[in-house]
């Protein structure tokens, strides 16, 4: 039997994008939840990335 799904939240991970081209070691990554029915493409978020010391766009991977 499998477990069915609780809900439509599910856990996601918003990763940089400006981080990997700036080419400074580590990543930016933030883990929030998404509605999976009313947010069905990625998520795009505005979050602040410590290491370039700014507000930078975050999208969702996996």
């Amino acid at each position: 039997m499998s477990k069915k799904a609780k809900g439509n939240r599910i856990q996601v991970i918003l990763e940089c994008t400006e981080h990997k081209e700036s080419g400074m070691p580590g990543t930016s990554r933030y883990i929030t939840t998404k509605n999976r029915k009313n947010t069905t493409g990625r998520m795009e978020l505005k979050k602040y990335n410590p290491v370039l010391n700014k507000m930078t766009v975050h999208k969702e991977i996996k």
